[in-house]
């Protein structure tokens, strides 16, 4: 266990951190799973604008890498472009 005051404190404050990043990527996992669901376009091209919204704003906090968050939103619009 940590021995200094700032050490407690920074084990706490990454505990914090972690319980949020890990919801936000759940968060956005789910809204991704939600998105490949739909089959009518128009469903779908709202669901895309969040789903990029939340890609952008993980990887801009480095919770995922800058290149997933790039390759999912390119994968998601062909995908959502390609519906009906």
């Amino acid at each position: 266990m940590a021995n200094h005051k700032s050490a407690i404190k920074r084990i706490r404050a990454n505990a914090a951190k972690r319980l949020r990043n890990r919801y936000q990527a759940k968060t956005t996992r789910n809204a991704i799973k939600k998105l490949r669901s739909t089959t009518s376009k128009a469903d779908a091209a709202p669901l895309l604008t969040k789903v990029i919204s939340m890609l952008d704003r993980l990887a801009k906090k480095n919770v995922i890498h800058k290149n997933k968050a790039s390759n999912n939103k390119s994968k998601l619009t062909k995908f959502v472009n390609g519906l009906q």
